[in-house]
C-alpha cells in the first residue's frame, strides 16, 4: 500500500476526484487538497495561498510519490514546484495525462 498525494491545479476538481477514487481502488492512501478554490470561485490572500502550500509540501514528504492532475497537459507554476520538491525528496512521480483514466476517456469519444 503506497501514499499518495494529489498535485494540480485547483481548477481540476472533477478530475482530482476521479484520481482519489482511481487510486483509493488500488489500494493505496490518496491525499489531495483541502479545498478547490478555482473550481468553486473563493478568493484566498497572500498569506493562504502561502500557507496552503507549505502544507501541501508538508503531504508530499508524507507521501512515497505524487499523482500529478496534468489535464490537457497543463502544469502551473505551483504544480511545478511540487513537482521539482517531490523529485528532490526521491519521490516517484505519476501523471494523469499517462494514466488508464484518460485512455479510458479517450476510447468513449
Amino acid at each position: 500500500m503506497k501514499t499518495i498525494t494529489l498535485c494540480g491545479s485547483t481548477r481540476f476538481k472533477e478530475q482530482f476526484e476521479q484520481a482519489n477514487a482511481y487510486l483509493t481502488l488500488k489500494g493505496n492512501v490518496v491525499i489531495s487538497l483541502g479545498f478547490f478554490e478555482k473550481s468553486v470561485g473563493v478568493v484566498i490572500t497572500d498569506e493562504q495561498a502561502e500557507l496552503f502550500a507549505k502544507i501541501h509540501l508538508k503531504k508530499i514528504d508524507m507521501s512515497d510519490e505524487i499523482f500529478v492532475i496534468d489535464v490537457d497537459g497543463y502544469i502551473g507554476e505551483s504544480t511545478r514546484s511540487e513537482i521539482d520538491y517531490a523529485m528532490k525528496k526521491g519521490k516517484s512521480v505519476n501523471y494523469f495525462s499517462d494514466s488508464e483514466l484518460v485512455k479510458r476517456d479517450e476510447s468513449l469519444k
